[in-house]
């Protein structure tokens, strides 16, 4: 059944958008540090065919890799972005993701170069080095302009959603897909600001080591850092 949430409204023109609103609430495996962050809701129009978002194609993001890191760990993109991968780090780095989401694998590159992604359809890759095992990263590709990341505090906040029904899913690092598909509901957008409430997310999957492009176990690269001479 819709959880009405306000007045429903229409799609027309002069339909004032609301800011949709949530409070995001983590709940932790025992011992595991308090973080309600880096949660990402999203509303999917449930008659999508009377909407246009625009062309998406022409957006661009950026995943830095430096000190051994993706910046950022999580980046959430519209359907069509590319995104640059450019390599801030003094020595070579091999970026891939073989998984859900996009598939692709950059090869071997060296410091000061960039290679790019068109992320084309929807759903989440994770992102790896394959010579760094401890870099790892999340892009999320969606068919929506609505959608947010909550902040420290776990609040979030989706702006510009014109009147409508829509889906509501809800996707965070740490959750298996069984407890995050039970957060997925269909909600109603009135003219004023809506309030979602809570969205509790237990935490409930434990990290696993990932493999290196080829399925195996990482192995120490010699020298550490696979530097190169400069030219």
């Amino acid at each position: 059944m819709a959880i009405a949430l306000a007045a429903v409204g229409s799609f027309a023109g002069d339909a004032q958008a609301a800011t949709v609103t949530a409070q995001v609430v983590v709940v932790q495996r025992t011992g595991n540090k308090h973080q309600n962050s880096e949660a990402v809701a999203w509303l999917s129009p449930v008659q999508p065919e009377p909407y246009s978002f625009g062309e998406t194609s022409s957006q661009s993001a950026r995943l830095v890799q430096k000190n051994k890191t993706f910046e950022p760990h999580l980046l959430v993109v519209r359907t069509g972005s590319v995104v640059q991968f450019p390599n801030e780090d003094p020595f070579f780095h091999n970026v891939f993701s073989l998984f859900d989401g996009k598939r692709f694998d950059l090869g071997l590159y060296e410091a000061g170069s960039t290679r790019s992604v068109r992320f084309d359809r929807p759903g989440i890759s994770y992102i790896f080095c394959n010579i760094h095992s401890q870099m790892s990263a999340i892009v999320i590709a969606l068919d929506t302009p609505y959608y947010a990341v909550s902040h420290r505090s776990g609040s979030i906040a989706i702006p510009g959603v014109p009147p409508g029904r829509y889906i509501l899913q809800v996707w965070r690092e740490g959750s298996s897909p069984k407890v995050l598909n039970a957060l997925r509901r269909e909600v109603v957008v009135g003219e004023g600001d809506t309030v979602l409430g809570a969205l509790r997310i237990a935490e409930d999957e434990i990290p696993v080591a990932h493999k290196n492009k080829y399925g195996r176990e990482y192995e120490d690269p010699q020298p550490a850092n696979p530097a190169y001479a400069q030219p």
